[in-house]
């Protein structure tokens, strides 16, 4: 009972936040991460970027697995028109940091489902505005210390520690961890690839 998909479901990334956001609503999904080259073209908006990506890492994984439901995604930290990757040392992520400190950023995150053996893809783009404090120089060496920022696009984490340093969201909150999930939930139900059913513990539960 609750959400069952109709057919093998594959999330084609390595991410665990996305894998703990799908854990959290019920789906039961095989990792695949899709095997692409990551490289940001001269001529894509971050938009494109994420877009593109998102379908490559769907695609590259629905060609081996033609009867499987295969959801991709990628996100990008964007500020004042200035992409953010993931840091690789205390210094890259310092002066990231530095960027996004009493600033507004945005965060794209962009999704496909691919079901190749029926001819079906989704592709979407959603955006959220994430407005930073002022982060002061102890603050910025004890985050950095912590190791959390290392694996995340703009050096941070909204459900980890770097949650403190984040005054208000605009937009999707799970958009910013790297899986909108209201939108990515209505795109597999509207291709029938997800249904809802109530469990048996709530039937159970409920009173007359």
């Amino acid at each position: 009972m609750g959400i069952t998909t109709s057919g093998r479901f594959i999330l084609a990334s390595a991410s665990p936040r996305r894998s703990e956001l799908l854990k959290l609503m019920g789906f039961h999904f095989d990792v695949i991460p899709g095997n692409i080259d990551e490289t940001f073209r001269p001529e894509e908006t971050p938009r494109e970027h994420v877009l593109r990506l998102s379908e490559e890492k769907a695609l590259s994984v629905a060609r081996c697995h033609p009867d499987a439901w295969v959801l991709g995604a990628d996100t990008i930290v964007v500020v004042a028109g200035e992409v953010l990757g993931k840091p690789g040392s205390p210094a890259e992520a310092t002066k990231m940091l530095e960027k996004l400190s009493g600033r507004e950023h945005e965060v794209f995150t962009g999704f496909s489902i691919v079901r190749q053996d029926r001819e079906i893809r989704v592709r979407e783009v959603v955006g959220s505005s994430v407005l930073f404090r002022e982060i002061v120089s102890d603050e910025m060496a004890w985050y950095t210390g912590t190791g959390e920022p290392y694996d995340k696009a703009g050096a941070y984490a909204v459900q980890g520690m770097g949650g403190c340093f984040i005054r208000e969201i605009r937009g999707s909150c799970s958009n910013v961890v790297g899986l909108p999930l209201c939108e990515v939930v209505c795109a597999l139900k509207r291709v029938a690839a997800i249904a809802f059913s109530r469990s048996e513990e709530a039937d159970h539960g409920r009173c007359g």
